[in-house]
């Protein structure tokens, strides 16, 4: 039967791409929301002919994504991509050893990998789909290659899947006239996802920062006067660490473990110590934070995270617990070392004095910390402007001061000589 693939039947109107003259399509939405199968019937669209040997508008076609893998397994491979999607007298040959799918009518497909912008210095398309643009760690970098690359027929288009970041790449793109826009959020494609993800996801970030950005699908701009800037936490990315010193743990443990209550806030962070103090950089591993978790569950979680990065401290906020809060760390390891730490001044104020190592571009940024990053843009120098509490910004904020801005702060101190 015909009627299971012909997608502007079953399509959703953001699934289907704009008319006008375009250059990009971004198909932007909320995870779940359909933009993988949107870019996928769109590959379709350019490269069938009205027969199975007929050729289409297009013939030569780049598929993108971050990492080859990912290319393969979402956009060739997964259960909205391009080989799920074709009929059988369409369906297109994966060649593994080339990474490239070859249609019946002789179009071709091939696999890239943004990690490698160079790697697309040479191919020409004639038309390109690019997958989760917002999350390339070496995005511009990327973007710009295809670009030379897509010189090929009468009108070159790009069809980009993603779901929004604030990132200068993105912004860009969609700020050229050439480039057209849908969007949707995820609650659009409910029909095709779990009841139970749904009410899941929605209890736990309706309203929040990272909820509006993964499930409603909104390009987040930076909050008025936020400590950090989502373009300066892209700059502080790196893709490799070097031989670190020291490495902390640290917690800012919730008031209670129960369901609705604040996150246990966990954050890895380690510091390159040698030479004189002010020239010390610290660099964040992980964001390793729990949910409504019980103070044995955080615990583990935290001695877990000490174990995986070979920490040599923990170091505790014990200003809601008090020496609770290190005896549950104690009863799941007696031998781990425990500092406390007291908040004597708001949140914010004690945000600063690490902002302000970002702006010295003194810490880096390592691995997936989005949701950290996503809190650390929320808060203000007048509060947090988010839901809930900061959990991991607190987190991150005692672990940096650990490392660098008390041993920086002892530095500053006058040394008194005896006389």
């Amino acid at each position: 039967m015909a009627l299971p693939y012909l997608f502007e039947f079953w399509a959703m109107a953001h699934q289907m791409p704009p008319e006008g003259d375009w250059r990009a399509w971004v198909a932007m939405g909320g995870r779940g929301a359909g933009k993988t199968r949107a870019g996928a019937e769109w590959v379709r669209a350019q490269v069938e002919g009205a027969k199975p040997l007929d050729k289409g508008r297009c013939r030569t076609v780049a598929l993108v994504a971050e990492t080859v893998d990912q290319a393969r397994d979402v956009m060739v491979f997964g259960e909205s991509g391009i080989l799920a999607c074709s009929p059988p007298d369409r369906r297109p040959e994966w060649q593994a050893t080339r990474r490239r799918l070859v249609w019946p009518n002789g179009a071709t497909a091939q696999v890239f990998s943004a990690s490698e912008p160079e790697s697309l210095r040479g191919p020409q398309f004639d038309c390109a789909w690019v997958d989760e643009l917002a999350k390339w760690k070496k995005g511009r970098d990327a973007w710009d290659m295809l670009q030379f690359a897509l010189r090929l027929g009468e009108k070159p288009q790009v069809c980009v899947t993603t779901t929004p970041r604030n990132v200068g790449v993105l912004k860009e793109l969609l700020a050229r006239e050439s480039t057209v826009v849908t969007s949707a959020p995820t609650e659009a494609n409910a029909a095709n996802l779990a009841a139970s993800f749904l009410q899941e996801v929605e209890a736990r970030y309706a309203g929040t920062r990272l909820g509006r950005q993964e499930l409603e699908g909104v390009l987040l701009e930076d909050v008025e006067n936020a400590l950090w800037r989502s373009s300066g936490l892209e700059e502080a990315r790196v893709p490799v660490l070097p031989d670190l010193d020291r490495v902390v743990v640290a917690v800012d443990p919730p008031v209670t473990g129960k369901a609705g209550s604040d996150a246990c806030g966990i954050v890895v962070a380690g510091a390159v110590t040698r030479g004189p103090v002010q020239e010390w950089r610290a660099y964040v591993l992980a964001d390793c934070t729990v949910s409504a978790a019980s103070p044995s569950t955080w615990a583990r979680a935290a001695i877990r995270a000490m174990e995986r990065f070979g920490a040599d401290r923990l170091v505790a906020e014990v200003n809601q617990g008090g020496d609770l809060v290190t005896e549950v760390i104690r009863q799941v390891d007696p031998m781990v070392p425990v500092k406390q730490v007291h908040a004597s001044r708001g949140k914010a104020a004690r945000a600063e004095p690490v902002a302000a190592l970002y702006e010295q571009g003194r810490v880096q940024h390592c691995g997936d910390l989005g949701a950290l990053e996503d809190q650390m843009c929320a808060m203000t120098a007048q509060g947090f402007d988010g839901k809930g509490s900061p959990d991991r910004v607190d987190a991150l904020v005692w672990a940096l001061t650990e490392l660098i801005v008390e041993p920086a702060a002892k530095w500053r101190q006058p040394q008194v000589r005896a006389v």
